[in-house]
């Protein structure tokens, strides 16, 4: 239960308060909202995903209802932000984007909530780092479409329920297992976003470069696929970067060749590697004996955040097979040896073999 008191002037804050102003997703001139789609006929990949959020829609409409809460977990860049907007597209209706870092305080989440209109999406990003306050707050909210508050202080408190109306609120988190019991038990679907094959990467590649009006060949955008971490925001990004190249060094066509000299010079391998993602396993192998090391040391080596490397660097590694986490802390796989062309020492083998 939220408490206000009296002299908070909470109608006035509210108002006031740059938070709770939630942005619609607007599909302007900026490179990363122009390449968004706009239906699931242009959002590649996730096909599962979208046929049950077909039905789902669908059903929802014939109902006249709003639809259930949804929450979609995964990896940074497969997309839950876009599908989040198609989703509100393909519903008709307004979406509100804010993050969970940014609902400080019990006003910033109650302004957001009391501005909504009925049917309108909230979309809360790193839905897992909403703080206990906030997170209460959001109970009544999803469950009954009310905001329960207490204003006043001790004999002068007065408890209020004020109704709300009927929304959705999409959650997106990288980290599915911080979520609360009482919080994930309130969503009526919960979904994985899932890695991208290269086949799915190479049509974004495609679909990307001819917004860009870059010309490229099936076997171009198959190599830029194949360094894409299995991820179209990164697919998204090694586009418009080689195109650059592909204009300013060769005739604006992107083949195989374009591709994978402009991403030789990037410094990004074969598989999707760049220097961080190198010097990680790098310095596992050549300061730890290839692991186990816990991720707190491996952060300080680097000088990057613990966030980062949980959320950029290991997720994609891990999926790959070149490092393993393991109670005692992250280890190099024997694949991740032969990725970076050193010889296993026999005492670490034996550890995989066992």
């Amino acid at each position: 239960m939220a408490i206000i008191s009296d002299d908070m002037g909470f109608e006035k804050k509210v108002k006031k308060n740059p938070i709770i102003k939630p942005e619609t997703i607007e599909y302007d001139n900026t490179f990363e909202n122009s390449i968004r789609p706009k239906d699931f006929d242009s959002y590649i990949g996730q096909g599962a995903l979208k046929e049950t959020l077909k039905i789902t829609l669908e059903a929802a409409k014939k109902r006249g209802k709003p639809l259930d809460h949804l929450l979609f977990y995964g990896p940074p860049g497969l997309g839950k932000t876009t599908i989040a907007g198609v989703i509100a597209s393909q519903m008709g209706v307004e979406i509100r984007i804010t993050s969970a870092p940014a609902l400080e305080r019990p006003r910033d989440i109650i302004g957001i909530l009391m501005s909504l209109k009925g049917g309108e999406i909230l979309f809360i990003d790193e839905i897992h780092r909403l703080n206990k306050v906030a997170e209460e707050i959001l109970y009544p909210a999803m469950e009954d479409f009310t905001l329960d508050m207490t204003t006043g202080k001790s004999q002068t408190a007065k408890t209020l329920r004020v109704p709300l109306p009927k929304f959705t609120l999409i959650g997106a988190t990288t980290k599915a297992g911080e979520l609360s019991s009482p919080l994930r038990d309130r969503f009526g679907m919960i979904h994985r976003l899932e890695f991208y094959t290269v086949e799915e990467l190479a049509q974004v590649v495609m679909r990307t470069a001819k917004i860009l009006e870059t010309e490229v060949t099936e076997e171009g955008a198959k190599a830029i696929a194949m360094r894409s971490r299995g991820t179209p925001r990164i697919a998204n990004r090694l586009v418009k970067r080689v195109s650059d190249f592909a204009l300013v060094k060769y005739d604006g066509v992107i083949d195989k060749k374009v591709a994978n000299e402009s991403l030789d010079i990037l410094k990004i391998d074969e598989f999707g590697l760049d220097n961080t993602d190198r010097n990680l396993l790098n310095l596992i192998i050549q300061k730890y004996d290839g692991g186990p090391v816990g991720i707190e040391t491996i952060a300080a080596a680097l000088s990057e955040d613990v966030r980062t490397i949980e959320d950029v660097c290991e997720p994609y590694l891990l999926q790959a097979g070149l490092l393993q986490r393991t109670p005692r802390g992250r280890k190099v796989s024997p694949e991740g040896y032969r990725h970076l062309g050193i010889k296993m020492p026999s005492e670490q083998r034996r550890l995989f073999e066992d």
